[in-house]
């Protein structure tokens, strides 16, 4: 049915092209008209069960399908009545046996089912149909900034919100076309009063004139045939009608109409009671039949019996389940991956009704770490917090305080990168991003900035660059089992044989993730996860070391180190370490409970710190970012003395050295400092 239903369509546009312009016979047409009587009711139908409109998207399409093709039927109709004096056995039935044969109950009965279709039905649809379209319209944009803000929020999934746009484009859609489908209804009985009154001209004409009928019987044969023609249409257009009010006016909801309706209306039994009183009340007037009000005012009053009203709210409150407490206490112990908190004067830098655009920016930021290190960095859930001061921001991870500080949102931050001129008047600062002295100026200060040569940023700016920042930094915190498991199963669908060689054969998920989250700590990308679960599956049949298996990865990604820690033009300034140095720390190192831990004499590894923090200086003085590079033996213990004091540092290992990379060294360091 679903692979036929494009040539159905199209077998129904030819269908209505034929009923037009083919002259069909009776019994045909007696098909079409039951079928036409078949599908309003089935339309009708199909909206009291549709739960929200959008279920019934196709409507708009439909209701234009089944105008035309009742519009058809009716040329065709007219075409047998003028030409033959007969259209089929249908009409002939509801012309004598619906109207009795009589004409002026038949026109009666037509013209008040036209009007209710007309005035009532159709009028309030339209209305309903103009002001949802409308509504809907100009709720657009609310929707798309409140779906923003969940996403960015952590609250819906970046799939949940695809959806969700999705779906507010289709309500839009399908409103704006309801809008302009309920005038076909409106038309179309219009149309139906006109077609009446040409039938009964034209058969007048044709049966007195063309057939030599007396005026007595043509009257009476056409007549008949035209109220039966116009009553056989107008039923259907009357079901297709209701089914248009239905859909417009139903909300979403969770149950059908007739179940709505039924849980709704029996929610208040004391209405019942009274309303079943007043309704027996009435059978006992004087005058009134008795029967039928005292059987409706009885059956109410019983039905309003046999409901149990709900329990208040109140005692809802006073006597809870006993499972209420247990769910208040689970979301009370949720923990966010990552938390924005505001001071009260930052939220309009954060508000969309306010024109910003930071959660747009946020997004972004999360999918620049992605590109940068592989990882998708959680939701992050941005609050305001009246504890803090009214410009105080703080960046929490898994509820803990990693950094905070403070913005100016009348001002600019300035940066003197070393061509800045004059001093600005302003408040003295850290940049709180890379601890770098900075000004607060004020904003009518921004081009005096500029053409003196500092590097002017916006309030906004300034916290999103703190916040990459602090992701950076902390990126090994957040990657969790579950991260580590989608990362691997993101390798299984394209290389399944080197997942499953690893995990859990040799290694577990805890195993892969205290790997990759060694190498965010070093900010390490893990997006080529095929290299690194490779040499996982490799190296872990000889060793379970992390710390090593970790070595083992790096080297694996010799090309993308080097290159990342390289100028522009391709140099990587390095310093080295003295190999008296490196055999001391080799030496100081021992195991304890099953892990390699350095002993190295304090003295000495101060000194070597001292000496290290000295010569980076030097090379930061001249405009360059060095790296430290080592022997592979003692890599990973040398950046453990250098994480906190010189944590931007990066220490790389000679086999990490790409080929094609030009090496440039800048000093040694730890010469002087073995003795």
């Amino acid at each position: 049915m679903g692979r036929m239903s494009d040539l159905m369509m199209a077998g129904v546009v030819v269908l209505i092209i034929a009923l037009i312009v083919i002259p069909l016979s009776p019994f045909i047409l007696d098909i079409l008209i039951a079928l036409n009587f078949s599908m309003a009711l089935l339309i009708m139908l199909v909206s009291m069960y549709t739960l929200e409109p959008l279920h019934f998207s196709v409507f708009p399409t439909l209701l234009l399908m089944a105008t035309l093709f009742r519009l058809a039927i009716n040329i065709a109709v007219t075409r047998d009545i003028l030409l033959n004096g007969y259209a089929g056995s249908m009409i002939n039935s509801f012309g004598h046996f619906v109207i009795g044969g009589n004409i002026v109950v038949g026109i009666v009965v037509f013209f008040i089912i036209v009007i209710v279709q007309f005035v009532v039905i159709t009028s309030g649809a339209n209305r309903v149909a103009e002001v949802a379209a409308r509504f809907t319209l100009d709720a657009m944009p609310g929707k798309q900034m409140s779906i923003d803000a969940d996403l960015n929020s952590g609250l819906i999934t970046e799939d949940q919100a695809r959806k969700r746009r999705k779906e507010v484009e289709q309500e839009a859609d399908f409103y704006g076309a309801m809008d302009g489908a309920s005038k076909f209804v409106k038309g179309d009985a219009i149309a139906a009063i006109l077609v009446v009154f040409i039938n009964l001209l034209g058969g007048f004409a044709v049966g007195v004139f063309q057939k030599g009928m007396p005026f007595s019987t043509a009257m009476q044969t056409y007549c008949l045939l035209t109220i039966g023609a116009g009553l056989i249409t107008q039923i259907p257009a009357l079901l297709i009608s209701t089914a248009t009010g239905v859909i417009v006016t139903r909300a979403a909801s969770e149950a059908n109409l007739g179940t709505d309706l039924s849980s709704q209306l029996m929610r208040q039994p004391q209405a019942l009671k009274i309303g079943g009183a007043i309704i027996t009340l009435i059978g006992l007037v004087p005058g009134l039949p008795k029967l039928p009000f005292l059987l409706l005012g009885i059956g109410v009053l019983v039905l309003g019996f046999m409901i149990k009203a709900p329990a208040p709210e109140t005692e809802e409150v006073a006597l809870p389940e006993p499972t209420a407490p247990e769910e208040d206490a689970v979301g009370l112990v949720h923990v966010d991956p990552m938390e924005v908190e505001l001071g009260y004067d930052l939220i309009p830098m954060v508000d969309p009704g306010s024109g910003s655009d930071f959660m747009d920016r946020v997004v972004l930021v999360r999918r620049q770490i992605a590109l940068e290190l592989g990882m998708v960095v959680p939701p992050i859930r941005v609050r305001d917090n009246i504890a803090l001061l009214p410009e105080e921001y703080r960046l929490k991870i898994r509820g803990s305080v990693v950094a905070k500080s403070e913005l100016r949102l009348n001002g600019y931050l300035a940066l003197n990168p070393g061509t800045g001129g004059e001093v600005l008047p302003g408040l003295e600062t850290t940049e709180p991003a890379f601890g770098l002295p900075a000004t607060w100026i004020e904003r009518d200060l921004y081009d005096t900035a500029m053409a003196t040569g500092y590097t002017v940023v916006d309030p906004t700016s300034v916290m999103l660059t703190h916040l990459t920042e602090v992701i950076r930094k902390h990126a090994a915190e957040l990657l969790t089992r579950q991260d580590t498991q989608s990362l691997l199963d993101m390798v299984k669908d394209e290389n399944p044989v080197a997942v499953e060689e690893l995990v859990p054969t040799l290694l577990t998920v805890g195993d892969v993730q205290r790997v990759l989250q060694a190498l965010l700590t070093e900010r390490v990308s893990v997006r080529d996860m095929v290299t690194i679960v490779e040499v996982l599956g490799d190296r872990a049949k000889m060793t379970k070391d992390i710390g090593l298996l970790t070595e083992y990865v790096r080297q694996a990604m010799a090309r993308n180190l080097s290159q990342q820690h390289a100028t522009e033009e391709g140099t990587l300034l390095v310093l080295t370490m003295d190999p008296a140095l490196e055999q001391k720390i080799v030496e100081s190192v021992h195991q304890v409970d099953g892990d390699l831990v350095m002993g190295m004499d304090p003295e000495l590894t101060e000194r070597f710190i001292n000496d290290l923090a000295a010569e980076v200086e030097k090379v930061a003085n001249m405009g360059h970012q060095p790296v430290l590079v080592c022997s592979s033996s003692v890599r990973r213990f040398v950046r453990k003395l250098t994480e906190r004091i010189l944590s931007r540092l990066a220490v790389l290992s000679y086999e990490e050295l790409d080929d094609d990379v030009d090496v440039k060294p800048l000093g040694m360091v730890g010469a002087a400092n073995t003795g």
